[in-house]
């Protein structure tokens, strides 16, 4: 084709010089190195455009260099700008698409900065710092000055258009950033301005969630922010406002304060209707029964909402009528929607008191009528302490066998010397305390008291003879029988003056004595040794009846009186 065109122009005239090139209409000039000159496409080869610029020589453009929309292409004819970069060796010229756009960028880069204007562009990456978008050149945006509040899925906007305002270039370094912030803090400021004519106390707005804390919801009211406070959110209790909402949500609220001169704004959700509580006594009477739903449980027990913005505890205790109820997460679970009866409401503080038990028979109510005192009961044994035995008896209901009634006899020093946990045993009713829940039990009941059968079996005056079980200082202890033992005193051991029986007798030793008193309540038993000393057991039981009878008639003082009056009359009858 440069051939065609070269025989062309040599047909014409073939006088023509060099210089007369410069004298030939405006689209035969020659271009010069540098310039941005018009071109226009005349054919195709393959991937490139043959371009005619008006030199003496078309020159070739990739279409690589050609910035196409979706569907668009290029034909002959058509004209576009290119850059001149220098002449080829072997003739023609360098030329440059993508050159002549960036100048033709530069100049309104600069333009657009100079009149403080916005330049459309689309994000293509991340790089380090920030996005690189593409402008016509490739432009930095840091991640700073993408929005107000820094944004969590950057990703998500690559691919995105967006107008931004030139911060700064530097068309050597081939260097431009750039920010949309700037441009959003003008809306947010004009905004603002015009929020600020218009805001009152009292009002009604939208707006949207900018931030979640704990102690409240941060919200853009339109070009100026806004604090809930995490107790005007709702009538009731809030745990964390983002169990609630979420960042971005919309929502409408009430403006509850208004400082103009600092700009701080307080706000409300729950203001936007009548609250709950100052009707609440109506809508929920005391000792009346109603349904809630379970939003939270600790240690002490379950928070229940009643409706929106009215919750009540239920107490642990409250929960079931066992005086170690387990914990309130192994009876119910949140979201359970549960049947309860009102105990107290308190108005002022915004506390209700809610109870499960009262909705079941209280067992006390019912123990006395299924475990009548003198009734024999089983049960396993449930704990064990020092001075006790704890029984199971049902849901609830415990009882308690003391120390003491566990045998008419022995000495236990701890009734695990007897019992195990676990174990299941019978035991005699003996006491119900409803108003204090107490049920006292006793094993020993089961059987006959001894003591009783001792008062008959061994009355005063009786001789008995036993094995000595414990040897003291004031007295020496004998079993009479299982269970039953008497106590010689010291001063009942001989005549003669003993001050300890220690060393006189022996742990197992057999003594012979004679009963002088018997208290089948304090379960003693009184003997005597010196009162059988001189004497056969027939004269002993003769003189200690004597002594008896004196006793009733003269009524001494002491057992020792009696045994000297009853001594005086037996004398006075030998003497006879």
């Amino acid at each position: 084709m440069t051939e065609q065109l070269n025989q062309s122009t040599q047909d014409s005239s073939e006088e023509m010089s060099f210089a007369d090139l410069f004298e030939m209409p405006e689209n035969n000039k020659v271009v010069a190195v540098g310039d941005v000159a018009m071109g226009t496409i005349i054919g195709t080869v393959d991937d490139y455009l043959l371009v005619d610029v008006g030199d003496k020589a078309e020159s070739y453009i990739a279409k690589s260099e050609f910035r196409l929309e979706d569907g668009e292409e290029l034909k002959v004819g058509d004209v576009f700008e290119v850059f001149v970069e220098r002449r080829k060796e072997e003739g023609g010229l360098l030329l440059s698409r993508e050159k002549a756009i960036a100048i033709k960028v530069w100049e309104k880069i600069a333009e657009i900065q100079e009149a403080d204007e916005t330049i459309s562009g689309g994000i293509e990456s991340r790089v380090k710092g920030g996005m690189s978008v593409d402008i016509g050149v490739p432009a930095f945006l840091p991640y700073s000055q993408i929005d107000l509040r820094p944004v969590k899925d950057l990703d998500a906007l690559i691919g995105s258009s967006m107008e931004f305002k030139i911060l700064k270039f530097n068309k050597k370094r081939n260097n431009v950033v750039i920010s949309r912030r700037a441009i959003l803090e003008e809306e947010r400021n004009k905004l603002r301005e015009e929020m600020r004519s218009k805001l009152e106390e009292g009002q009604i707005i939208k707006g949207a969630i900018t931030n979640i804390t704990d102690y409240g919801l941060f919200i853009d009211m339109g070009g100026m922010d806004g604090l809930c406070h995490i107790t005007d959110l709702s009538w009731g209790r809030v745990s964390h406002p983002a169990k609630l909402y979420k960042v971005g949500e919309e929502l409408e609220v009430k403006v509850l304060k208004y400082d103009r001169e600092h700009d701080r704004v307080s706000l409300g959700v729950k203001q936007l209707r009548d609250d709950p509580w100052a009707t609440v006594t109506d809508r929920y009477p005391v000792n009346e029964t109603t349904k809630g739903k379970v939003v939270s449980i600790t240690d002490y027990g379950v928070f229940v909402e009643l409706e929106e913005g009215v919750e009540g505890l239920i107490h642990v205790s409250e929960m079931t009528w066992s005086k170690k109820p387990r914990h309130p997460s192994k009876m119910v679970s949140v979201s359970d929607e549960v049947e309860i009866m009102v105990l107290n409401i308190e108005t002022e503080t915004k506390r209700i008191s809610l109870g499960m038990k009262q909705l079941q028979p209280n067992p006390w109510d019912l123990v006395t009528d299924n475990y009548p005192v003198g009734s024999v009961i089983e049960g396993k044994i449930k704990n064990i302490t020092d001075f006790g035995v704890f029984i199971g008896i049902e849901e609830g209901i415990d009882g308690l066998i003391h120390v003491s009634d566990l045998s008419w006899t022995e000495r236990i020093k701890h009734p695990s010397e007897k019992y195990a946990k676990g174990e299941t045993i019978q035991a005699v009713v003996l006491k119900i305390d409803k108003e204090n829940e107490r049920f006292s039990l006793g094993i020993k009941q089961l059987v006959p008291d001894p003591w009783q059968a001792a008062y008959n079996n061994y009355p005063s005056g009786t001789v008995v003879e036993g094995e000595i079980t414990n040897v003291t200082d004031f007295g020496v202890f004998v079993k009479l029988e299982e269970g039953i033992e008497g106590l010689v005193h010291v001063s009942e051991l001989s005549k003669d003056k003993v001050k300890t029986p220690v060393g006189m007798y022996q742990v197992g030793d057999t003594l012979k004595a004679i009963v002088i008193n018997v208290s089948a309540k304090d379960r003693k038993i009184g003997l005597s040794v010196k009162t059988l000393e001189g004497d056969d057991e027939e004269v002993a039981v003769e003189k200690f009846k004597k002594a008896e009878k004196v006793a009733a008639e003269t009524a001494p003082s002491t057992f020792g009186d009696l045994l000297k009056a009853a001594a005086e009359g037996t004398d006075s009858a030998d003497n006879e």
